[in-house]
Parts: structure tokens; sequence; C-alpha cells
């Protein structure tokens, strides 16, 4: 099983991390290739950086398909055009929203979310919207940190903690999901201060749903319907350049 990670940014600074990351998230026997943008934001924080990275995603996407991988993980937790990707292959495409938010809402009845920035959660409500889960996720918090400054994991992990603790005190938050794919490695620890508070709820890892959830529609031989994804009707379409 060959699987491409796009990093949705125009950077490679994440790309080594998140090699590290998949080599422990990753089944046996697994492959995974992991390739920053070459066209788009620095970093995906509100509408416009998504849009100005879809392009470029959707490129990726395809080459991917051509080139024999049996998967994509777009490593972003707005799931930036994982829809239009699915129309465009015949392989399983998944960004980390939408694994999360299905994986927590079979591990508890109210789910909280803990994000970057104030700017994500608009785009956030309304992916909670599409999947028809609004009246689960009863909160969206943030850190307030930019996703290119969540290198200082004490600062990023004391952040998520007393997030965290105001989603289940204050909003009955059951589960807590992180909402951003940048913050990775940070789901054991804080679950264990969590439980070492008196709280033993799951806190989900959005990288480590997205890379299994692939891996599983691999195994399961299973794919987005084309009912849902409708492969794009044939005309012309003008790129920049």
């Amino acid at each position: 099983m060959r699987i491409k990670v796009i990093v949705p940014i125009t950077s490679d600074l994440l790309n080594e991390e998140v090699r590290k990351e998949v080599a422990v998230y990753g089944g046996t026997g697994v492959e995974y290739d992991v390739e920053n943008l070459d066209y788009g934001p620095a970093s995906i924080e509100c509408e416009y950086d998504e849009a100005m990275a879809v392009p470029d995603i959707l490129y990726k996407t395809q080459k991917a398909a051509e080139d024999g991988f049996d998967g994509v993980v777009i490593d972003c937790f707005g799931d930036p055009g994982v829809k239009a990707a699915r129309e465009l292959v015949d392989i399983p495409v998944c960004g980390g929203f939408e694994p999360s938010v299905l994986l927590a809402a079979g591990l508890g009845q109210r789910l909280g979310i803990v994000t970057v920035l104030p700017d994500v959660v608009p785009m956030l409500e309304d992916l909670a919207r599409k999947m028809g889960l609004h009246d689960r996720v009863v909160c969206i918090r943030y850190v307030n940190i930019p996703v290119l400054e969540l290198g200082d994991k004490a600062k990023l992990e004391d952040a998520l903690y007393r997030q965290s603790l105001e989603a289940i005190e204050k909003d009955g938050a059951h589960v807590i999901i992180l909402g951003c794919t940048g913050m990775m490695g940070m789901a054991a620890n804080l679950h264990n201060r969590l439980k070492e508070n008196g709280y033993d709820v799951p806190v989900i890892d959005p990288a480590w749903a997205a890379i299994k959830m692939v891996e599983c529609y691999v195994s399961m031989q299973l794919k987005h319907s084309r009912l849902t994804y409708r492969v794009p009707r044939e005309k012309p379409h003008k790129w920049w350049g």
C-alpha cells in the first residue's frame, strides 16, 4: 500500500516532522510519501488561504493517482479541496476533519474541538454543519497560536490543556478533537494530563485519524461513491500562467 501525504503549504518546514509521525502512525508495510505545495499559502488559517491552496492540492492529488498511489491524505484539519479531489480521482482521499469527527462521534456524545485561531472557527462550524454533526459539536475553542508557531511544544501543550479543560468543564465536552494537523504528537500527553485532573476523555489526533481512515478504505477496497462525487464533465479549464 502506497499513500501520498500532501502538506498543503508552500514550505517544507513540517515535512520531516510529518514523516516521523507517519512512521509511528502508519500500518506495517505501508509506504508514505510526504510532499508540500509548490503554489499556495504559507499556512491555512482562513477561507482565502484555503482557496489559494486548492489548485495545487488537486494537481498533486491527480498526479498521485497517476503515479500509482493507493490513497491520499491532505494533511490539514480544514479538509481543503477534499471533495473536489474525490471527484477527480478513483482512490480514497481524506483530510483531517471528517475522519476525526466521525471517529470522535463513536467515542462520546458531546464533541469539543480545540483549534489554532479564531479565524478558523467559522470554517470548522461550516464543516460540522455539512456533516450533519453540528449538534454534537458543543464548542470550538482555540489556543490563539498561528500554525507556523506550533513548534513550541511546551507552550502548545499548556494552551491545549487549558482550553480542553474549559471545553469539558464549561461546555460539557466528552471528547476532545485537536483542531489542526500541526498539533501532531500532542494527544497522548494531553489525555494523560486531563485524566490526572479527573477527566478520562478521548483526545483525537486528526493526522492519525486521517492516516488510519485512508489505510482502512484501501484495505477494505473502498472508495468514495460516484453518486456523491461525480466525475467532472469534460470542458476547458484555464489556469494561471
